[in-house]
């Protein structure tokens, strides 16, 4: 522009009133993870421009609402985890057959050190728990026929009487509770029921009852109601003792609701929206409890598929519902087990033939889940396995 006149140079004042004061924030600090979703801590403070300055003021003359936040969300790189397993223990018999356990961690594959098991919770894990032989005790000396180390499950005990009628209606096997007593047991337990004893425990399967749980001796007092699927059961509180202010407290849990109270408890309604419900007592002070009355009907609501079983009593055999011609093919088949609140559940798979276990495009596997920890083990090639519960509930659910 050399050869152009210049103009000369001017001031001139735009504006005489002061900026109105802002948020600033400073660049974000090192994220809190080293790997997948973690935090990053920035600095936000209040300022205003004063003569050509920035001025540190006060945060309430900046809009609170507009505040940006002082923790931001942060991804450095993706977590990867794996599961790992310790050696597997000796055989619990020194003799015939047992079990054998092993230790599961979560590993980090950066660290590969242990690390909260839920962030492994969406990997399948191998079995932590197997059948072993120790060989043929003294006594069984002898040829042992092929076969012989896995003992088929025996299936439910066949019923009588009263007792046989009444759960064939339901189409279950025999209760536990029901199973060691005579004649189906039915007159011993009806009459227990209504003095308060022994009911801790036990699973009840008739389609009405009043259960009693006022002057039991354990602190904690458990009990199961069980109906066929399509069912759902009622709870009405007819009488209630809890001293709510020494901690005693009534837990209702099933498989799509989880409800506790205290206060107010007589006449109020229960619905288990589903055919199984667990009640759970909690009583300090001796001869404090609830009876509750349960009725069951037809649910509102469908909460099963087609292919989906039901089982309850004390032992009995699985088999993977056949997927039919015309059925969806996203459709799960599960398998629902409960048993008395005092039992525990051991599922043994006798053989399994779910195609080569490498294949990682072939989708069949078996994923047996313990109600009581939402703990999920899956199983898939052609691998036997003994799975055990911590609880009195286990679901099964067959994959293509």
């Amino acid at each position: 522009c050399q050869p152009v006149p210049k103009p000369e140079s001017r001031v001139e004042v735009c504006d005489l009133n002061p900026c109105p004061p802002r948020w600033k924030v400073t660049p974000a600090g090192p994220c809190s993870s080293s790997c997948g979703l973690g935090l990053a801590v920035q600095l936000v403070t209040c300022v205003q421009i004063l003569h050509g300055q920035e001025v540190l003021q006060e945060e309430h003359l900046c809009p609170v609402a507009e505040k940006p936040l002082t923790s931001v969300p942060c991804v450095i790189r993706t977590c990867s985890y794996e599961w790992s397993f310790s050696e597997w223990s000796e055989c619990s018999t020194s003799c015939g057959n047992g079990i054998q356990t092993r230790q599961d961690f979560c590993l980090s594959s950066l660290t590969h050190k242990p690390v909260n098991p839920l962030f492994c919770r969406r990997f399948p894990k191998a079995i932590v728990v197997r059948g072993c032989s120790a060989g043929p005790c003294p006594e069984q000396e002898g040829p042992v026929s092929p076969g012989a180390e896995l003992q088929p499950v025996t299936p439910a005990t066949h019923l009588t009487g009263a007792a046989e009628h009444r759960h064939k209606d339901l189409g279950v096997p025999l209760s536990a509770e029901e199973r060691t007593k005579p004649g189906g047991g039915e007159e011993d337990t009806a009459s227990c029921v209504q003095l308060g004893c022994g009911v801790c425990g036990n699973l009840f399967l008739n389609a009405t009852g009043i259960i009693n749980m006022t002057g039991v001796e354990s602190r904690d007092c458990t009990v199961a109601i069980g109906r066929p699927l399509k069912e759902e059961i009622l709870v009405t509180i007819l009488e209630s003792s809890l001293n709510c202010s020494a901690g005693e407290v009534l837990l209702f849990s099933g498989r799509m609701m989880w409800r506790t109270g205290c206060r107010k408890l007589p006449l109020s309604l229960i619905n288990s929206r589903t055919n199984t419900l667990i009640v759970k007592q909690r009583a300090v002070l001796p001869g404090n409890g609830v009876i509750l009355q349960y009725n069951s009907r037809t649910a509102t609501k469908k909460y099963y598929q087609d292919c989906d079983q039901q089982l309850f009593g004390p032992q009995g055999e699985i088999v993977n519902p056949v997927q039919l011609p015309d059925q969806r093919q996203e459709v799960v088949c599960r398998t629902f087990i409960t048993v008395a609140p005092r039992q525990r559940i051991s599922i043994r798979a006798l053989n399994t033939d779910l195609g080569p276990e490498g294949n990682q495009t072939h989708f069949n596997y078996i994923l047996v889940r313990d109600v009581s920890t939402m703990k999920t083990v899956v199983f898939r090639g052609k691998q036997q396995f003994l799975w055990q519960s911590t609880g009195s509930q286990a679901e099964i659910e067959f994959h293509e």
